[in-house]
């Protein structure tokens, strides 16, 4: 049993209050996922080649003393990528002019105890052990702006509880996913994309999942064919909320075994687990509020 929240903000003057808008639905899936939480937020697209990685420096890496700037100014003098990095808890957003690839092939060799959550140019992904309440605050989510963001709270049943196997979980650029339920096959999945050269960093089913459907896109899908390929992958029961720049994307098992309410004005679209929280919404009282139906895809445009 997890928590699964979302929000996009459709008027631009609540974007400031994205964040604050949405600590209390997070804190409301506390009871369904109180070991480990995250939030993957997406904020306006650095511009031309730029991009950011969103890093982990856990208590193997000096954990809340790490020393970002040096790693930055490492970074800038080994590849000339005008590097800087922005600092919260033991996370950094490392953001640089560099391919993607060449600068994980760097923090591999010299820097391999830290670890990438997330890449691209909109993404900024915190996730981390502790209540959902905890994890708010070390990271400062209740001050966050941007055009959406998708959240999650974490009951472990599958994998140990481990900042790495917190949801959101990315693959490629710009895209995230959080999940509710559980798949029988994830072992199967890893064995079907070996051959592509995807590469796993956990045991986590939703990391089978999100891999998965990223390849599909990557492979020149739309979302939609990708999420109905993933009925003839995907086994199991499962609510998935996924992120990119411009959207969030939600579905269902054909069973619908897993809870979601979604509540939409002409300000926001919300989404989690339970109506609790989103009770605390401006306007939700007016709000169309229901139950997404199973095996149906919902796309909200940022």
């Amino acid at each position: 049993m997890c928590g699964i929240v979302g929000l996009l903000v459709k008027t631009p003057s609540l974007r400031e209050r994205l964040g604050e808008l949405m600590i209390p639905m997070m804190i409301g899936m506390t009871e369904r996922g109180p070991d480990s939480a995250g939030l993957a937020v997406f904020t306006a697209p650095l511009e031309g080649e730029r991009r950011k990685l969103s890093i982990d420096a856990g208590n193997d890496a000096g954990g809340d003393h790490y020393d970002w700037q040096a790693l930055s100014a490492s970074l800038d003098a080994a590849l000339h990528c005008d590097a800087c990095v922005e600092a919260k808890g033991n996370h950094g957003i490392l953001a640089f002019d560099a391919p993607v690839g060449k600068v994980g092939a760097w923090l591999k060799e010299h820097a391999p105890a830290l670890q990438v959550f997330s890449a691209g140019r909109s993404i900024d992904l915190y996730k981390d052990t502790g209540t959902p309440a905890e994890v708010a605050e070390r990271y400062g989510f209740s001050h966050f702006s941007g055009t959406h963001l998708v959240g999650h709270t974490r009951m472990a049943t599958e994998s140990a509880v481990t900042p790495d196997r917190a949801h959101p979980f990315t693959a490629g650029e710009d895209f995230c996913l959080v999940h509710n339920g559980s798949l029988s096959n994830p072992n199967g999945i890893r064995r079907m994309l070996a051959p592509q050269g995807i590469r796993f960093d956990t045991d986590n089913d939703t990391e089978a999942a999100t891999r998965f459907l990223e390849w599909r896109l990557r492979e020149g899908d739309e979302l939609e064919t990708a999420l109905q390929r993933g009925f003839e992958v995907l086994d199991g029961f499962y609510t998935f909320l996924m992120g990119t720049p411009t959207e969030l994307a939600l579905i269902r098992d054909p069973f619908a075994c897993k809870p979601a309410v979604v509540a939409e004005t002409d300000d926001y679209v919300a989404i989690a687990s339970e109506f609790r929280s989103l009770a605390h919404l401006p306007g939700v009282k007016n709000a169309h509020v229901f139950e997404p139906a199973p095996a149906e895809m919902y796309v909200w445009k940022a």
